[in-house]
């Protein structure tokens, strides 16, 4: 098999427009979650249980969102905000990569697998409310081309000419997960020499909330205190919180990237999925889909589970996914194979800074994994005031750590029991 690696990274999200300004705000313990109690219509906001977002910032200043910045007035006419953040984040990815092919050649061996959870609800929305008000004549000839998930990659392939892979997963909170994991397949079994991967979302909608909130998978006891709402692995979490955002790597065959002189930011060694087969939404207590997922990246990558220096974990601050996944960690670890103390285990949830992406977050989170690898720094947890899962590793509380870090495994679960783990590592010929 043919070994892939890491040459491009792009980021919209609630720290920041850009990967870099994310980073930095992430490693500075910076919260993106705010207050969305103010939004209108109040009608439709107003009677809902939890009203803090991870909202991407807009504006004229530094690391704000502004879609003239990134799209020309078609694209921004022509698509959906979800689309608009998944062409950005790939736009800054492909400079940063440097990868601007012309020639036919190039363009066929360049494919984009990219997807979303739900996408956007606001066109959806939007529409059925015209649709049920004034009749068929109110229904834009683009509300379908501006719903389909797979037009993120569609929308970016178009732009650029890129006549590989065109994929979309649509995986609940795994799809960023697996459309990295997906699209370092095609480049290991020779479909394609370079991919575009990643995830977007954005449905920061009233109806979301409804939905979710009806399900009492919400945040709700920091309205008060958007910061503080996100609590992965603590005490007093009660919920997750949404986001929105995108997320893109540039992955590449090694030597299609040594040739071109390309920097290489990691090695992607190793993929693995599963299924709980056990519910809807809840994770089995034990973690056994989490672990699996791991298990089978760890395989994959030749690694053995003592080798990781860092778990970049999907804890979403619930009552339940947090202490399965603990377990599962757990489970991994122990034996002659993992770390022979629990606190050895370094584990931290960037979701107390950003929310949950959704769609996207197994893609940042993936980003994140990659950071820590460049710079040997573990991002926080933050609002960790009371850890009450066990086992007690290291979670990274409230500050980033100065860490040595070489392999780096990513998690993402979502609805239906879908499991997804992403190992990193350093680069080594």
């Amino acid at each position: 098999m043919r070994r892939v690696v890491v040459t491009g990274l792009g980021a919209i999200t609630p720290l920041a427009v850009g990967c870099r300004q994310t980073w930095s705000r992430l490693l500075g313990g910076h919260s993106g979650i705010i207050s969305v109690a103010g939004l209108e219509p109040q009608k439709q906001w107003r009677d809902l249980t939890s009203t803090v977002a991870g909202v991407i910032p807009k504006g004229s200043g530094g690391g704000q969102w502004r879609p003239s910045d990134w799209l020309t007035s078609a694209e921004q006419r022509r698509t959906s905000t979800f689309t608009k953040y998944a062409m950005a984040a790939a736009a800054e990815a492909l400079a940063d990569a440097g990868w601007e092919p012309r020639q036919q050649g190039q363009l066929e061996a360049t494919g984009v697998c990219l997807g979303s959870g739900i996408g956007n609800l606001d066109d959806l929305y939007d529409a059925s409310v015209a649709f049920e008000k004034e009749g068929y004549r109110k229904v834009s000839p683009l509300f379908v081309p501006k719903i389909l998930i797979n037009m993120a990659a569609g929308h970016i392939a178009m732009k650029y000419g890129f006549q590989g892979p065109n994929h979309a997963a649509t995986t609940a909170c795994t799809t960023g997960a697996h459309s990295i994991g997906d699209a370092s397949r095609f480049i290991a079994c020779g479909d394609a020499d370079v991919m575009i991967a990643g995830g977007t979302e954005s449905c920061i909608h009233p109806l979301t909330f409804a939905g979710f909130g009806r399900s009492r998978s919400l945040s709700t006891a920091f309205n008060h205190d958007p910061a503080a709402s996100c609590r992965p692995f603590d005490r007093e979490r009660n919920g997750f919180v949404v986001s929105e955002g995108a997320a893109v790597v540039v992955l590449e065959e090694l030597e299609h990237a040594k040739a071109r002189g390309a920097n290489i930011y990691a090695e992607l060694r190793g993929y693995g999925c599963s299924g709980d087969a056990h519910h809807m939404t809840a994770p089995r207590g034990d973690g056994h889909g989490a672990h699996l997922a791991m298990k089978k990246a760890l395989k994959q990558a030749a690694l053995k589970p003592r080798q990781v220096d860092y778990i970049n974990a999907h804890a979403t601050g619930t009552s339940i996914g947090d202490a399965a996944e603990a377990m599962a960690i757990r489970s991994l670890m122990a034996g002659p194979e993992g770390h022979p103390n629990e606190g050895d285990v370094t584990v931290s949830s960037t979701k107390g800074s950003i929310g949950h992406l959704l769609g996207a977050a197994g893609a940042i989170e993936a980003v994140f994994s990659i950071l820590s690898i460049v710079h040997n720094a573990v991002p926080p947890t933050l609002n960790l005031q009371n850890p009450d899962v066990i086992p007690r590793f290291n979670f990274v509380p409230h500050e980033a750590q100065e860490k040595a870090v070489d392999v780096a495994l990513s998690n993402s679960f979502g609805f239906g029991g879908t499991n997804a783990s992403l190992v990193f590592s350093k680069y080594s010929s």
